[in-house]
């Protein structure tokens, strides 16, 4: 060996390994190479200081408190069947929860997507106003009057009429 001083070896009896960077248990506070760190492998004293686990329920996700020499396993059941506060109809949520409004539409959805000119919620199917009837009076968007001059334009086109916007601009189509 060309450097002895360096390292410490592991606490452990049956190894003894000289490890170059050591791991001390923060339990029992000794040296331990990388096979013997965990609390089993070296058997440490110290471990119920530290190896602290609390159980939570599998129905109601609540953390059940075990006591040193408990098994998990039969205080958790114990909750189960005794202090248990799951109730499975409140556990079942619906996503698809938003009726569409147009009258003989089942269709829900996740979102509300809501008219901008009536306020009623509507499928994707039916969100554009034209869709639904709308009988809001309200503004129309820029991409709703867009929608109303291509409509407008298709009708007139066969025609050579000339249409006349919502706005009072005249256009020709030919």
């Amino acid at each position: 060996m060309e450097l002895p001083g360096l390292g410490e070896h592991c606490s452990e009896r049956a190894c003894k390994q000289l490890d170059f960077l050591p791991l001390k248990c923060d339990a029992c506070g000794e040296l331990f190479c990388k096979d013997h760190i965990r609390y089993d492998d070296h058997k440490c004293s110290s471990a119920y200081k530290k190896n602290v686990q609390v159980p939570v329920c599998p129905l109601c996700n609540a953390p059940i408190p075990v006591q040193k020499g408990e098994i998990p396993d039969f205080v958790v059941g114990a909750h189960m069947d005794k202090d248990c506060k799951y109730n499975p109809a409140q556990q079942k949520q619906r996503i698809f929860t938003n009726k569409c409004l147009k009258p003989g539409c089942k269709k829900k959805e996740m979102m509300k997507l809501v008219c901008e000119q009536c306020g009623g919620n509507f499928c994707i199917k039916h969100r554009h106003p034209l869709d639904h009837d709308c009988k809001g009076g309200g503004p129309i968007s820029k991409a709703g009057y867009a929608a109303l001059m291509r409509a407008s334009q298709t009708a007139f086109k066969s025609t050579g009429a000339i249409g006349v916007p919502s706005n009072g601009s005249l256009q020709h189509n030919r």
